[in-house]
């Protein structure tokens, strides 16, 4: 039976690398029966709202969405189509792995691992106001229940794939009541996980430490914000966001996605590169229990860039997105 998903091809050059990556995964030969839905400026234009109603209906019913990168226009009060996914489906486990993959220019050439970010409360709450003209305020929503799900899930992902170590990102020595709460819900849920190491750092030196030596780590937990930025600065490790996948997951379904723009100043020249797309289709390809099939995408991925002789402009290649796609769909076939 066919894995029902449901497909959002995105802006800009989305559905150029949606395309791309749909006859990469056609080559694992997984059945995968696609439920395309618009989304962003798209569904804009087409059905006068950013996130459709049906949209929603159909992640809720798959419970698994594939997406290309949205726009969301600038003004207007229109609130970014990414947040608005992951609150109102309550996706609150935002998972980033960050490897370095073959012939990809980058200072590092062994950086293997995971950014576990909070998605659902932090700053990124939104509940800010003006105290007075010239005096606003936000505020940061830690809870017990959010934090102690999200280390869960880090240990979880530690255990399930065989990794070491999970790192407790935070700043609890200035902001003692919030990221102290955020702390002790990671320091129970811990006692859980007896084989996996554990450790606790500040959010500035954790970012001059994963500059310095990114090999030190493994699974990094953190909020919302936090993970914003520290898986950014992480992608930057290994070439930068056209290479990293992200996947958004929480009890009731999960989105897989890049988090790089639309780029729309090449969109529909046939330059851009779905490395960071398909590789969250593997992670989406995991999430349904098609290990292998992902598994030989990866290593398409690493064989083709390997390689060196096929690979599109942003990674230093003269190759179009139709070439490099080409050369990953025979080498998927080709095992």
């Amino acid at each position: 039976m066919a894995h029902e998903v449901t497909l959002i091809p995105g802006d800009g050059i989305g559905p150029e690398v949606t395309q791309a990556c749909l006859r990469v995964l056609e080559a694992t030969g997984v059945a995968l029966a696609w439920e395309e839905v618009p989304a962003g400026e798209v569904g804009l234009a087409k059905e006068g709202a950013l996130l459709p109603p049906r949209a929603f209906e159909s992640i809720r019913r798959t419970k698994v969405a594939l997406k290309g990168p949205v726009g969301t226009p600038v003004g207007g009060g229109h609130r970014s189509v990414n947040v608005t996914l992951r609150q109102t489906l309550d996706l609150y486990a935002c998972l980033r792995p960050v490897r370095s993959l073959p012939g990809v220019t980058s200072r590092y050439g062994d950086v293997d691992l995971v950014v576990v970010r909070e998605n659902t409360e932090g700053l990124y709450s939104g509940i800010e106001h003006t105290v007075v003209e010239g005096v606003t305020e936000s505020l940061k929503i830690v809870t017990a229940r959010c934090s102690t799900r999200i280390a869960k899930f880090a240990f979880d992902h530690a255990r399930r794939n065989g990794r070491k170590k999970v790192t407790a990102v935070h700043k609890a020595n200035i902001m003692k009541v919030t990221d102290g709460l955020f702390l002790r819900c990671a320091r129970e849920v811990r006692e859980a996980y007896p084989e996996i190491e554990y450790e606790e750092l500040i959010i500035d030196n954790c970012a001059m430490q994963m500059v310095l030596r990114p090999q030190r780590f493994d699974v990094l937990v953190m909020d919302n914000l936090y993970g914003d930025i520290l898986s950014d600065l992480a992608a930057g490790l290994v070439g930068g966001l056209g290479v990293v996948p992200g996947a958004n997951i929480g009890e009731a379904g999960a989105v897989f996605e890049p988090v790089h723009g639309t780029a729309p100043d090449i969109a529909g020249k046939g330059l851009a590169n779905p490395t960071a797309l398909l590789l969250s289709a593997t992670l989406m390809l995991d999430h349904l229990g098609e290990r292998d099939a992902a598994a030989r995408v990866r290593r398409a991925i690493d064989r083709v860039l390997g390689a060196g002789e096929v690979r599109t402009g942003d990674l230093g290649g003269k190759s179009s997105t139709a070439e490099y796609t080409d050369a990953l769909v025979a080498a998927v076939r080709a095992g």
